[in-house]
């Protein structure tokens, strides 16, 4: 068994205070041991799933909502290569290229793309599980595939043929990408900016600097917005262009969502082919909008996925634990948190996946797209906190997950939509329905 497999307790730790340490890989079934050396340490315990669940990850509570052999391969992936990762990967704000491009292998990296540029051509619930799985493993994991998947939507939706076929197969092979429409002095406004673009002879030439981009700091290719003399336009830009550099800015790390610091990205007289236009020059706010309509569908995964990891972890303790001579599990108060908590997590998978239905279809994408990413962000977080208070004191600790999925949670309530900015768009879609009684 390897080292990260397990927890180190303090050997001199009294026997009754040790109960407080379940196991960090919550998502196994772990038993307890002492080693040589007198530590507790946690093992993989014996009750494991039969049948074609995964070894060792149950499918009982949360049922694949796509094949199961589908999930069960991420899932395998998950336990393996992310959860042991997951809390270095947080603490460090470290960027897992490793893991991203070994995804990319598992196919996960272009699971909506169609096959004659590389992808598995599933629908969106494929995309959603997949991000629903790695974000229960790493929520900072989860957000490496959003800002991939948001580039590659952009160019597969918008992209001449010329550029899909340059970079869309790429992404299959590991392409790390990142979406950079933010600006320091414009945040979430996207309708005027900054940077600039101009034609010149045969090129685009794009001059300002983005801020706190996602993914940014290891990126192999921006796509970038700008402003032109028509209106907001969006370029993709390779990193190695001339004019291109980035930097990190004095705010750029964040409590949540840790995959390296945000970066921000400076262009100076970057050329461009003319060709690197995505879409109609102009007409770049909607060609964002849209991405993010699709791309908040997949972020409501990952917060599902945070909150089920918090679910799973507060449950094992609960199990484990006992208090006042009995499991704190079998608390009648400990189990109504669990059930309410449960019933929301159930509310806002059944959200998540209709909005995914709906981006297949093409069908009241921005309100269900909106919604799922609104209730599904907000009850992470709830989840999160509740978790914290059923595991009291080892519930605070620095070296405990909860923290991380607390962070995590908050977090998504903001980056990628902000709660505000969805409640405007569900109220727009009110006030036009309002419109038709």
């Amino acid at each position: 068994m390897r080292s990260d497999d397990f927890t180190l307790i303090p050997k001199d730790l009294p026997d009754r205070d040790r109960g407080m340490f379940p196991p960090f890989n919550h998502i196994y079934d772990i038993k307890y041991l002492i080693d040589d050396q007198d530590n507790l340490r946690c093992s993989l315990g014996e009750n494991k799933c039969e049948g074609n669940a995964m070894e060792g990850l149950p499918n009982t509570m949360w049922q694949p909502a796509v094949e199961v052999g589908f999930v069960d391969e991420v899932r395998r992936f998950v336990k393996h290569r992310i959860v042991p990762l997951a809390n270095e990967i947080d603490a460090k704000d470290l960027y897992p290229a490793e893991i991203v491009r070994d995804l990319a292998k598992l196919g996960c990296n272009a699971i909506s793309l169609p096959k004659k540029f590389g992808g598995r051509e599933l629908g969106y619930a494929h995309s959603v599980a997949a991000c629903e799985e790695i974000g229960c493993g790493s929520a900072a994991v989860a957000i490496c595939l959003i800002t991939i998947f948001q580039a590659q939507t952009m160019l597969n939706t918008f992209g001449s043929e010329s550029l899909k076929q340059r970079y869309l197969p790429q992404f299959a092979e590991g392409l790390i990408a990142s979406y950079a429409l933010t600006e320091a002095s414009h945040g979430s406004d996207i309708r005027r900016l900054d940077t600039k673009a101009h034609r010149d002879g045969d090129a685009w030439v794009l001059n300002g600097e983005k801020s706190f981009i996602t993914s940014g700091s290891r990126a192999e290719v921006f796509v970038i917005l700008a402003q032109t003399d028509i209106g907001v336009s969006v370029f993709v830009v390779p990193r190695e262009c001339a004019g291109v550099s980035t930097y990190v800015g004095e705010n750029s790390a964040t409590f949540g969502l840790r995959n390296g610091p945000h970066v921000n990205v400076r262009l100076q007289d970057v050329r461009l082919p003319l060709d690197h236009l995505v879409g109609q020059e102009g007409k770049g706010v909607r060609q964002a909008v849209t991405t993010l309509d699709y791309s908040r569908t997949l972020a409501a995964g990952i917060s599902v996925g945070i909150a089920r990891a918090a679910f799973d972890a507060a449950l094992v303790f609960a199990r484990d634990r006992t208090a006042f001579d009995q499991k704190v599990v079998n608390f009648q108060g400990i189990q109504w948190y669990f059930a309410d908590m449960l019933a929301k997590i159930d509310a806002a998978r059944l959200l998540v996946y209709e909005a995914a239905r709906a981006l297949d279809n093409h069908d009241d994408v921005i309100r269900r797209a909106s919604a799922a990413k609104l209730f599904a962000s907000e009850v992470a977080t709830e989840v999160a906190a509740r978790c914290v208070q059923i595991c009291g004191a080892y519930g605070t600790m620095v070296n405990a997950p909860f923290g991380r999925f607390m962070r995590d949670a908050k977090t998504y309530e903001i980056g990628g939509g902000s709660s505000e900015v969805l409640k405007n768009a569900l109220a727009k879609c009110v006030v036009s329905y309002a419109a038709e009684l």
